[in-house]
């Protein structure tokens, strides 16, 4: 982060320039986040420059403080701990991060600790883990001690990455208090100490391993979205792939109007690392395209542009500006983000509801039972668009997301990728269920992954690809030991939105049934398009 900022404004007297105001990072810092994070900012904070402008400089998330939000916080077994990242990957505000300390440095560390206490609390932080530690031993290789550590002004309690590490048990939740508090919080700048984990443990064909390094991590949290809020998650993957792989000087984001404009810049917090701007919700695809020219004409063709939107600002009050936006053939990347809501707004129906959800806008009554009208499916639009790369994926499929963001950037020309992002407030799920239910709609055909590459072949059998889902070749995904049908019902079950579609015997409405044929068909529609029947 720059310790200065000129502003573009020159301020005039009697109409003539005067010299540009210089911002201090710094001071803002200190003064104005300071200012909001103690609660004196409405009444003691000048209206300055920076004020005036609501200047915001990059990161400043990162000094806000969540600790009071919950009354949990994650803590980690490293004796059950394999290493896999899921808890890294899945969380959406930045708070639990990975990091790969080579023996002899960690050992180092441990010895500069006088403490005999101490120093065993910061070792048990540590495990030795088989990708890691034995791979590299057998290879004759130095090995390395792997650690998890939670940032507990970040961490808001949704123990979203509790349910990620699964089966593992290496994380629970634990009760706070301030002795708990304080220690997570020593522990965490003891993370903060210890070097960037080494290249060399860095596998760049196992994606997951992208978030070990710095130049991938490009949200810093402090963000203001709900709890476990699934939309943070996918920004963060999205940015990890695409820093690491770029770093973090050539990439840009412009965000129409939505819950990821009020989150992430939220005055005077800011949780990017990169240059970002903020646009009205339907036109975010148009102002990318203006930048995207005046970045080409002044040599910049290699920096990423990604647009970011809604499902709303994407499928309906913005199609039209998306959809010249892909016309054009420039080189930018969109990211919808598809909570099936407007979710900024009180949870409105839009055309990516799915049939019988219940909304502000179709709420479910005696006559209607919530949303009649079929979903529209945005993937499908946009591949017939010419020479443009579709991606529809989950973040509850780490491999499938990452590939999909990593060939986009590839792709010279426009792409569109709509990730599922749970809403748990408006879908009526628990805070920590983003990832799972983000995988059952997969499963059940309800959001099927698909990846739709130009490169691929003349036939759209060629470039469509439906890796990833379940039973590719069958209606349903049956589960072998159990006999359970994945359908939309099975789906629709689990979710506050559509739980007045079944009677105290769990029996579906008509309506349901409907929507059930409508995924159906869907899937079939996607199955001939990838020549599978």
């Amino acid at each position: 982060m720059s310790q200065t900022l000129e502003t573009p404004i020159q301020h005039r007297v009697n109409e003539r320039p005067v010299e540009k105001e210089v911002l201090d990072v710094q001071d803002f810092n200190s003064r104005i986040v300071g200012a909001y994070n103690d609660g004196s900012a409405e009444m003691g904070l000048p209206a300055d420059v920076s004020t005036l402008r609501s200047f915001v400089p990059a990161g400043t998330g990162v000094l806000r403080d969540f600790s009071y939000i919950a009354p949990d916080i994650p803590l980690l077994n490293s004796e059950n701990c394999v290493a896999c990242m899921e808890c890294v990957t899945e969380c959406p505000d930045t708070a639990i991060l990975g990091k790969v300390v080579p023996k002899s440095r960690f050992d180092a560390e441990l010895e500069a600790i006088q403490d005999p206490a101490e120093r065993e609390h910061y070792r048990r932080q540590f495990g030795k883990t088989t990708k890691y530690w034995s791979v590299y031993e057998k290879k004759g290789q130095e090995p390395g001690y792997f650690g998890i550590f939670v940032d507990p002004t970040k961490c808001k309690g949704c123990a979203e990455c509790v349910d990620a590490c699964g089966d593992h048990n290496a994380l629970s939740m634990l009760k706070k208090d301030e002795p708990t508090l304080r220690r997570f919080q020593k522990t965490f700048n003891f993370y903060k100490k210890l070097p960037e984990t080494p290249k060399q443990f860095i596998n760049e064909k196992l994606l997951s391993d992208m978030m070990l390094a710095d130049r991938s991590l490009l949200y810093v949290g402090g963000a203001g979205s709900c709890m476990g809020c699934g939309e943070g998650t996918a920004l963060r993957m999205m940015l990890a792939a695409t820093g690491f792989v770029y770093g973090r000087e050539n990439i840009g984001i412009v965000n129409s109007t939505g819950c990821s404009t009020v989150y992430a810049s939220t005055y005077p917090y800011n949780p990017y690392l990169i240059p970002w701007t903020n646009s009205l919700f339907e036109n975010a695809p148009a102002d990318a395209m203006g930048i995207r020219a005046r970045w080409d004409q002044m040599g910049w063709g290699n920096k990423k542009l990604w647009v970011i939107g809604g499902d709303g600002a994407m499928l309906d009050i913005g199609f039209q500006s998306l959809s010249r936006m892909l016309a054009s053939g420039m080189n930018i990347k969109v990211m919808v983000l598809d909570t099936q809501v407007y979710s900024n707004t009180g949870g409105q129906s839009s055309t990516a509801t799915f049939q019988g959800q219940a909304t502000k806008f179709t709420v479910h009554g005696k006559v209607l039972q919530g949303k009649t009208e079929r979903r529209k499916e945005l993937a499908q639009i946009a591949m017939m668009h010419p020479n443009v790369f579709v991606a529809q994926t989950s973040c509850a499929m780490p491999n499938h997301f990452y590939k999909a963001v990593l060939a986009a950037n590839e792709f010279d020309g426009p792409a569109v990728i709509t990730v599922y992002t749970t809403c748990q407030p408006e879908h009526g799920v628990g805070d920590n269920m983003a990832a799972q239910q983000s995988k059952l709609a997969v499963e059940t055909r309800t959001f099927p992954v698909l990846m739709y590459d130009p490169r691929k072949g003349s036939k759209i059998s060629e470039r469509l690809s439906l890796q990833g889902n379940p039973a590719v070749k069958e209606d349903w995904y049956v589960e072998p030991k159990t006999g359970d049908v994945y359908d939309f019902i099975k789906f629709a079950r689990s979710e506050g939105r559509f739980a007045k579609h079944f009677d105290k015997d769990g029996n579906p409405t008509e309506l349901i049934k409907a929507a059930n044929q409508d995924r159906l068909e869907n899937w079939r529609t996607l199955q001939e398009l990838a020549g599978l029947i």
